[in-house]
């Protein structure tokens, strides 16, 4: 059955933990991660087309049919190479995830790339041929094919879910500083005694599957220090350091980093008190929003 149209949504993610183990031979860094998707989503239309093109229309110039810098474009030529794909489409990509912002927002429009053009051009692909695609285009990308509450392993693509988080708000906040490479300069400035074992990833795991309560103190990310020395070498915008310390002023002294950065996001297991945080963030003019944690989209 052939499709009209298709809508998905394609949430951000943050990491509730973020421990590197070591440096791998491949050159990637071995890692263990809870993930966790938020209800702050792109939003993506997917449309059958009869010349076998594929076309990325987006309010944002820089990904709209940008071969080299679009996954959405990449996952929809990925798809039809896979499978001989002879169909094409037209992807309205909707954008509100914040962009390199280290909230996940383009592996998270590759996955959804994946589901929607499955559906649309009827391939009923097995879950394990997604998750190998996915993993070709990104080490977080298999992870949004379900999304929820997860346990990421490996350089990031091995995923196992875990007990969801229901409960509670996230305030999500977006400095300016924007870095070129960034994952890649975070990670290359990373030093042997910022390496961990594991020990701070198990123990949420652990308060998850016990259903015990998030709290700020489980809260870790090994990049942070790494992060920081990147961004603040950077004199555009104010640095990284400067958006930690308004956040810190406003009440937010348990502030994460977001992934590689620059986001920072902090965790509230009340919307008021989230919100009345957010609203003194943003009044002193930084990006911010208040978001649950989302479950499994796209189902």
């Amino acid at each position: 059955m052939t499709l009209d149209s298709l809508v998905l949504h394609a949430p951000a993610k943050i990491n509730l933990t973020l421990e590197i183990l070591g440096r791998r031979k491949d050159g990637y860094h071995e890692i263990v991660s809870v993930l966790q998707t938020v209800d702050l989503c792109d939003t993506l239309t997917f449309a059958p087309r009869t010349d076998g093109q594929v076309r990325v229309e987006c309010d944002d110039p820089a990904l709209a049919d940008n071969p080299a810098g679009n996954l959405v474009w990449r996952a929809a030529r990925l798809l039809q190479q896979a499978r001989q794909v002879d169909a094409g489409a037209t992807i309205q990509l909707d954008k509100v995830i914040p962009t390199a912002a280290g909230l996940g927002g383009g592996s998270s429009d590759a996955a959804a790339t994946l589901q929607g053009l499955d559906r649309l051009w009827d391939l009923h692909l097995q879950p394990a041929e997604l998750y190998n695609l996915a993993a070709l285009l990104g080490s977080d990308v298999p992870f949004f094919l379900r999304g929820g509450t997860a346990l990421a392993e490996g350089r990031g693509e091995r995923i196992t879910p875990l007990r969801p988080l229901t409960d509670g708000w996230f305030v999500l906040i977006t400095p300016p500083p924007i870095l070129p490479d960034k994952t890649r300069t975070v990670y290359s400035l990373l030093r042997p005694y910022e390496y961990s074992d594991g020990t701070l990833t198990r123990r949420l795991v652990d308060t998850l599957a016990a259903g015990g309560p998030l709290t700020a103190t489980l809260l870790y990310n090994g990049l942070e220090d790494a992060a920081f020395r990147a961004f603040d070498t950077l004199e555009v915008g104010g640095t990284l350091h400067d958006a930690l310390q308004t956040v810190i002023a406003a009440g937010g002294e348990f502030a994460r980093l977001a992934g590689a950065g620059p986001s920072l996001f902090l965790y509230s297991p009340a919307r008021p008190a989230a919100e009345q945080l957010a609203a003194v963030i943003a009044a002193a003019g930084l990006p911010t929003w208040v978001v649950p944690p989302l479950e499994t989209t796209n189902p």
